[in-house]
């Protein structure tokens, strides 16, 4: 079994969570991959683990059976831009402040790798959506396993975001951004904005405004087979684009549409493990 391990960075009350996952790995005689810059950071406390080292994507594809994420759900979020489209399964173990994707506590460390070992997990398939735009602005990873946000760059004025449903007119959103989130985004930025909490398999987006101007825009649930185009307008012309945490600033002129991914990220739940 080949199994690469991934976390930002390894704290010292962490990081006998850390070795520990190395020791159950290295009990079953799995063949480790570690993140490079770990290594780079903790490697002088490792010299009792055999390990490989990789950074990118492309190291991982076809290459490894599984990913272990040790951290916090934001630690998670990071893991999509290695797995990609490779659909390697991914298992959390919480040595972070959220463990709602990250669900493996720090106890069941031994319990979790057994149970990868022996097959005894279901894989829970989530949806990601895509963003596509007239201008490159997210790269080659230009997919989100929670969320697309759009926001103010300042503290000034609203801005005015049109969305639009297939090419049909939707709504004006006069609010301070606009959240468009997959079911599993549900539960994050757009529940903190009134939006409702979506079963992972329902097949659906939640378009969230963020702080709105009128009452009368609530939170809106549309099937993810709808292509969700917007249009940006405001007093600034630089305004800010989110896929899960990664930020960049964009300008009126960027043209969006946001669709669901063709791939799933795959999430390891134990067998006794439910949403």
């Amino acid at each position: 079994m080949k199994v690469a391990v991934y976390a930002r960075q390894i704290h010292d009350k962490n990081f006998s969570y850390f070795s520990k996952v190395l020791d159950e790995l290295h009990n079953i005689k799995a063949e480790i991959s570690l993140y490079g810059p770990l290594h780079y950071t903790t490697g002088k406390k490792l010299t009792a683990y055999k390990y490989n080292m990789y950074s990118t994507a492309s190291e991982l594809k076809g290459k490894v059976d599984y990913l272990i994420s040790i951290g916090g759900d934001g630690t998670i979020l990071d893991t999509l831009q290695l797995v990609q489209d490779s659909q390697i399964p991914v298992l959390g173990i919480n040595t972070g402040r959220l463990g709602f994707l990250s669900s493996v506590g720090n106890n069941q460390i031994a319990t979790s790798i057994d149970s990868l070992n022996k097959g005894h997990f279901v894989l829970d398939k989530r949806a990601l959506l895509r963003l596509e735009t007239n201008v490159n602005v997210f790269g080659d990873v230009n997919y989100a396993l929670n969320e697309l946000t759009i926001h103010k760059k300042d503290s000034s004025s609203m801005i005015i975001i049109n969305a639009f449903l297939n090419g049909e007119y939707l709504n004006s959103y006069w609010a301070d951004g606009l959240i468009i989130a997959t079911p599993t985004g549900s539960t994050g930025y757009s529940l903190s904005c009134g939006g409702p909490i979506i079963m992972p398999q329902s097949g659906n987006f939640v378009i969230t405004p963020i702080a709105p101007h009128n009452l009368n825009v609530r939170p809106f649930v549309v099937p993810d087979k709808n292509v969700i185009s917007l249009e940006i307008e405001g007093r600034s012309q630089y305004f800010l684009a989110t896929l899960d945490s990664r930020s960049v600033t964009i300008d009126n002129n960027v043209q969006l549409a946001v669709r669901k991914e063709e791939f799933t990220f795959n999430i390891i739940r134990l067998n006794d493990e439910n949403f």
